[in-house]
């Protein structure tokens, strides 16, 4: 459950075919709510009427006089009166769709970090003013009904993102789209810190009700798993095969409603849940068996229970693809029964439908759908990859070998034996190509199969994606020529045509416009509205950076960002932050490859130096330096590193030698609703990973298009922050990419740069010391002695660049002057970085559909 306040209870912070009438991306049924006739952009109603129907939500929805209603009944009534408003839209989105008959996105993705709904969806329909007018006749206020709402967790991190920014743009954009997931009944877990280590807690993010979903039980899909496949010979004298499952589950579909920035479309966000298809069984309850009784139930809900699963055991591994096929199979089968025509000729599917393959999560769905049209649709193997051929692309979101899924094909064949069956085709059948094309270099064929035989014999997810995708695209400049120089060097020479890139981006709705009201009335006040849908516009603030004026107003704008985040760490964490610091944010997930020990290292060492002496406090710039990361459950160098970063601002925050001048905080659960906050308060952005791991990023984008200035790799989408902003106003560190994989042939040796540079090993000698860990001399070894005799991501390499950068940092920051200019540049040069445009670039280089104009 929720933290809640001890004081009031509150959290703190129908006919034989019933999927008949489901048709193009929403309900058929006709508008019926008194609003559905409300002009599209137009306000539904004045305050009053808002009033009223906020009321009468109240009252029937749930139970409740205004007099005596709790403050989640307030919010539930105000999420209702909204959703009524685009549920109008929805059903208008979904007519005009159908009767179109226009190729549309489904977009298969295994995370959404959807972040709050409310104020997207009061931003996306202009009600913001409304409502708060409205309530305010009710004697209520719309930012603690707007607190209230808990943040689904259904993501990890820019993945998931990733994925709501696009579906957001696409909305916005009026191209017809449906995003296809699960509901995870427990997203990502819920972090807490017990001793500075981290302790993971569920996710109830559905306790106090989700008044943004709506279920249809009537539409669930049944998914099969298990058992055997056998052969038979059809009416036509065909020899076919067909799957004879051991045990199903059923796919129920929660939707979503995804609306455009004042443009009356709504699209969908479909999430599957998991239900068993015979829950219960009378006979084995009344026995007294009552745990068997529900054992199917208990087990098919497992499906859909938890975000990752932790897959180090082998029922971990098979949950997971479980979960991966479940959502797939659901999709596929939603898409080609009820967002089609009745007669509609499936030869022609791609002509409708472009799947996006978001990483290799979803890739299954590729021997799916060969299943679906051979065995169910009874299409040849040619007909049925003509088809399939047409309809994957796939996107490639890592470059670590680690990353990339390889599922063993004695889990396949035991949970999904007829789509192994289909695996082993295609890759005959690439095979084929691969020898044609490279006649007698069988050792290629070898490297290019789609079945890997070593370590043990899987099924090479990326390979099979690859394969069958129409285009593969990386999500950076650098990521993409990596991806096809080093990860699949072999396919892109064969195939060059397929490959192409995406830079990521991010929507500037709500991380710009609605997470930064300042820097928004300031943009809206010197350019025009406009910029929001077209956020190249930004341009036009680069002549203003030498507006003395509006500099100072910039500013105000990252000084009042500074005091609301101070209020909210110190409401939601009791972490009290300095007035006047350098503000300096490592916000991403906790993993090796993004180099928080680095950042750590550097802390570390200024202390150090004040401690013996080599500094003075007052040549130290104030600096408070805030962490916001979770680390995978099993992941425990990941665990560690946080447990010495905890371990560190305890002693650093508490030292009198430092004078307040340097303090380090790391804000449990970091989340999009905290992000909101954190983010346009930044004054440095940390992006430092190893050239050459980090595939894009997208916080990297955010920290720059709300003022921040970057210090970073040439590793990701920095490459391109950097050329477009300047190089006066980015601080580069560390070796190219080029220079890491030069450097880890010669052999690397992290212990020659502990012994050549007496900074570095004063501040690690200082960990040994058991100086932040109460004496204790071993507490971080698992920490340290990875960095002296492992450091797979050159942390230690890197780490003298990386104090030159910082020294930069402060020189620069000493003059505030310069230092607002070259943020106001970051905001103004960095429109690139919209999803909207990344859209576009999709709809040009891959998907070839259509907005709707």
């Amino acid at each position: 459950m929720p933290e809640l306040d001890q004081k009031n209870g509150q959290p703190l912070n129908a006919d034989e075919s019933p999927n008949a009438d489901r048709r193009a991306l929403g309900p058929t049924q006709p508008p019926t709510h008194p609003l559905a006739t409300a002009p599209v952009g137009a306000p539904p109603f004045s305050v009053d009427g808002f009033v009223k129907e906020f009321i009468h939500e109240l009252n029937t929805n749930q139970g409740v006089a205004l007099s005596r209603s709790s403050v989640n009944d307030q919010y539930l009534a105000l999420a209702s009166t909204v959703k009524n408003y685009l549920m109008a839209r929805w059903l208008e989105t979904g007519r005009k769709t159908r009767d179109a008959k226009v190729k549309a996105v489904g977009y298969l993705s295994a995370e959404y970090l959807l972040g709050r709904q409310l104020g997207n969806a009061l931003l996306a329909t202009d009600l913001n003013d409304i409502a708060k007018k409205g309530l305010e006749l009710c004697g209520l206020d719309l930012v603690t009904l707007r607190n209230q709402e808990v943040e689904p967790g259904l993501g990890n991190g820019g993945l998931g993102r990733l994925a709501a920014c696009f579906i957001d743009s696409l909305a916005t954009m009026d191209v017809p789209c449906i995003g296809y997931g699960i509901r995870y009944e427990y997203g990502i877990f819920r972090q807490t810190f017990v001793d500075g280590r981290q302790v993971e807690q569920p996710d109830t993010w559905l306790a106090l009700g989700s008044p943004w979903e709506f279920p249809h039980p009537e539409a669930s899909v049944q998914v099969n798993f298990g058992g055997r496949t056998e052969t038979y010979t059809d009416a036509d004298g065909t020899e076919r095969t067909r799957w004879v499952p051991e045990w199903n589950v059923l796919g129920v579909p929660y939707n979503y409603m995804v609306p455009g920035y004042l443009n009356g479309r709504v699209n969908t966000l479909r999430l599957w849940s998991a239900q068993a298809t015979k829950a219960f069984d009378l006979a084995i309850f009344n026995a007294g068996d009552y745990a068997q009784a529900v054992r199917a139930q208990t087990f098919a809900e497992n499906i859909s229970k938890v975000l990752y699963p932790e897959d180090s055991t082998p029922q971990g591994k098979e949950l997971r693809l479980q979960q991966q096929y479940f959502f797939v199979a659901c999709s596929l089968r939603d898409f080609i029964e009820n967002e089609l025509e009745d007669d509609f000729d499936l030869h022609d599917l791609d002509q409708r439908i472009i799947f996006q393959l978001n990483d290799t999560h979803p890739v299954i769905a590729v021997p799916e759908l060969m299943r679906i049209l051979m065995d169910e649709k009874g299409f040849s193997w040619d007909e049925a990859w003509e088809v399939t051929s047409k309809c994957f692309a796939y996107t490639c979101h890592t470059l670590l070998p680690e990353a990339l899924e390889v599922w063993s094909t004695d889990l396949l064949g035991r949970l999904l034996p007829r789509h192994l069956e289909i695996i082993y085709a295609i890759n005959e059948q690439f095979l084929a190509e691969v020898r044609e094309a490279y006649p007698g270099d069988e050792l290629r064929a070898r490297r290019m199969s789609i079945i890997a035989e070593f370590p043990e014999r899987g099924v090479r997810m990326a390979y099979l994606s690859t394969y069958a995708a129409t285009k593969v695209n990386g999500v950076a400049a650098l990521h993409s020529q990596l991806l096809r120089d080093k990860v699949l060097p072999d396919f892109s020479e064969l195939w060059p045509d397929k490959f192409t890139n995406v830079t990521n981006g991010v929507t500037p709705r709500r991380f710009v416009k609605m997470a930064n009201p300042k820097l928004s009335e300031l943009i809206n006040d010197t350019i025009g509205a406009g910029w929001v849908t077209d956020l190249e516009r930004l341009k036009e603030l680069e002549p203003f950076a030498e507006d003395p004026e509006f500099r100072e107003r910039f500013a105000e704008a990252k000084a009042w960002n500074k005091r609301r985040l101070t209020q909210v760490l110190r409401n939601r964490d009791g972490i009290d932050l300095p007035d006047g610091h350098l503000l300096d944010v490592m916000v991403k997930r906790l993993h090796e490859y993004k180099r928080q020990s680095l950042k750590l290292l550097h802390i570390v060492s200024l202390y150090e130096q004040v401690l013996s002496g080599k500094l003075t406090v007052d040549q130290v710039t104030p600096r408070t330096v805030v962490f916001g990361a979770k680390a995978a459950p099993g992941y425990k160098m990941a665990k560690d590193t946080i447990h010495l970063i905890n371990k560190v601002a305890e002693v650093v925050n508490a030292d009198p030698k430092l004078e307040g001048r340097l303090k380090v905080a790391f804000p449990a659960n970091y989340n999009v609703t905290l992000a909101e906050k954190l983010i346009p308060a930044a004054d440095l952005s940390e992006q430092i990973s190893l050239a050459g791991m980090e595939a894009s990023g997208t916080g990297n984008m955010k920290c720059a298009l709300n003022g921040a200035l970057t210090i970073g790799t040439d590793d990701g989408a920095n490459v391109e922050i950097r050329e477009l902003v300047g190089d006066k106003h980015f601080f580069l560190f560390g070796m190219s990419e080029p220079e890491v994989a030069d450097l880890g042939a010669k052999g690397y040796s992290p212990g020659a740069y502990y012994e050549g540079n007496a900074q570095l090993k004063a501040a690690i000698d200082l960990i040994l010391s058991g100086h932040f860990s109460g004496g204790d001399q071993h507490l971080f070894d698992s920490v340290v002695y990875n960095l002296l005799h492992s450091d797979r991501f050159m942390a230690l390499a890197d780490f003298q660049s990386y104090v030159d950068a910082q020294a930069r940092v402060e020189e620069r920051y000493a003059d505030r002057d310069a230092w607002t200019r070259s943020a106001i540049l970051n905001v103004a040069r960095t429109g690139f970085f919209s999803s909207d445009r990344s859209m576009r670039d999709y709809i040009q280089r891959i998907w070839h559909t259509q907005p709707m104009l």
